[in-house]
């Protein structure tokens, strides 16, 4: 039941004006980070790093904008209520819409490559490290995505499913900064400021960016989307108890 919910789901999105819009702002937003304000060419050097880098930013404002509508439109139209009494269980649905909106967020991110063919024209670049950068970047944007889903059940009001996501997502990205590790590591133990950097979007997609997939860093976007996936269907759950 859940794959007919998942390309139900996808199928929607395609459907409607929004979803060509998303993605034509997402390669318009790329390629202009990439090659004007990530100085591609400044670089001299042939890898991604310029494309890869802005992403986490990106991400905080283009995943909440998806996000939003995953279950706020359903409790607003009240079509929750009658998705509930279909022969699916709360876990389908809530992968199903999931799986569906992250698979967009893929196909939106395959769609750069023009960016890949350029790199490789203009050089040879170590095409692994760009292939690990693209799965860090889709495992980065399921973060995202997961915790945009658990606002978006928490409220029926989209404005606010997007701010709430805007604001936790750029907690997860700032813990990474130094300025944020200085000032920890001012008055806590080495122990609880390695465990807030473990904490931070930046700390494990860089290292992923750059080439180096370290099992740590998937088990962490693995277990960041497991848990906000979680919290999805406990919210749902108790939101249909009341």
């Amino acid at each position: 039941m859940m794959g007919i919910l998942f390309k139900r789901e996808l199928a929607s999105y395609f459907s409607t004006p929004l979803a060509y819009i998303f993605i034509v702002i997402f390669l318009m937003l790329t390629q202009t980070f990439t090659f004007y304000m990530g100085g591609f060419f400044d670089r001299g050097q042939a890898d991604l790093l310029a494309f890869f880098n802005f992403h986490p930013w990106l991400y905080l404002f283009l995943v909440p904008a998806l996000s939003m509508r995953l279950w706020a439109e359903e409790r607003k139209t009240g079509t929750i209520e009658l998705l509930m009494t279909l022969p699916v269980t709360l876990q389908d649905a809530v992968l199903g819409k999931f799986f569906a909106a992250w698979v967009f967020l893929g196909i939106a991110l395959l769609l750069t490559f023009p960016i890949w063919i350029t790199v490789n024209y203009l050089g040879s670049p170590d095409n692994g490290a760009i292939v690990a950068g693209y799965l860090g970047s889709w495992l980065m944007a399921g973060g995202y995505l997961a915790i945009g889903s658990c606002m978006s059940a928490v409220t029926s009001n989209q404005v606010i499913a997007f701010i709430l996501t805007v604001v936790i997502c750029f907690l997860f990205v700032v813990t990474g900064f130094p300025m944020v590790m200085d000032t920890v590591s001012g008055w806590a133990p080495s122990s609880m400021v390695d465990a807030v950097a473990s904490l931070s979007f930046l700390h494990h997609f860089n290292s992923i960016s750059k080439g180096v997939l370290d099992l740590r860093d998937v088990v962490y976007f693995s277990l960041m989307i497991f848990s906000w996936l979680l919290a999805t269907a406990i919210v749902i759950h108790m939101k249909k108890a009341n």
